[in-house]
């Protein structure tokens, strides 16, 4: 019998996904760096164009009993509109340029830093891809097309995209990885105290 546990299946994706050579090939490393940002922002423009194309402005598709619904907000802020009544020049600054050098110095740091895990690796990835989904649109469309909300009660979200998604994978991906991290630091220290 095949004994599964989230480490087994974070090693079984990371050597699906060539990660296995990530310590002995930088230029190999940093492909795969690129294209797991690039498989991002790929499906999250992809998936926004779809909905820029077949669904109007505030318009609403429901579906399993209302609790999935598709609507298309154009999102002038940032996560759940948070900075949408900045003026202009400012509004450029902290929602475009401030998180697009953010997102390019966390390209930089993935490629330059051999030390991540490879489940670090990968949620890094996610959040910068989601990131720069979210940046591209503010940049190329002045606005995020944010098109999914969630509503079973009580828990229910706001409208979100593909690359916000992305970006909270990420960030579970990465919490996962310290716990499952720490929980083997424990053990080890416990180890060597027996001793």
């Amino acid at each position: 019998m095949v004994h599964l546990n989230i480490s087994s299946i974070f090693r079984i994706i990371a050597k699906s996904l060539g990660l296995c050579f990530m310590k002995s090939n930088k230029l190999l490393r940093a492909a795969i760096i690129i294209a797991i940002i690039m498989l991002n922002i790929g499906c999250d423009q992809v998936s926004k164009s779809i909905v820029r194309s077949h669904i109007e402005a505030y318009s609403s598709l429901r579906f399993l009993g209302g609790h999935f619904m598709l609507t298309r907000v154009e999102n002038t802020g940032a996560f759940l509109s948070m900075g949408d009544q900045i003026p202009g020049y400012l509004h450029a600054i902290l929602l475009s340029i401030i998180p697009a050098a953010f997102l390019i110095w966390g390209i930089w740091y993935l490629i330059s830093n051999t030390a991540l895990s490879r489940a670090t690796i990968i949620g890094i990835c996610f959040m910068i891809g989601g990131g720069a989904g979210n940046v591209f649109d503010r940049i190329i469309h002045g606005s995020v097309t944010d098109f999914l909300y969630i509503d079973f009660p009580p828990f229910h979200t706001g409208v979100f995209n593909m690359a916000d998604l992305s970006i909270t994978s990420g960030v579970i991906i990465i919490l996962i990885d310290m716990g499952m991290k720490k929980r083997k630091d424990k053990r080890i220290g416990a180890e060597q105290a027996d001793l």
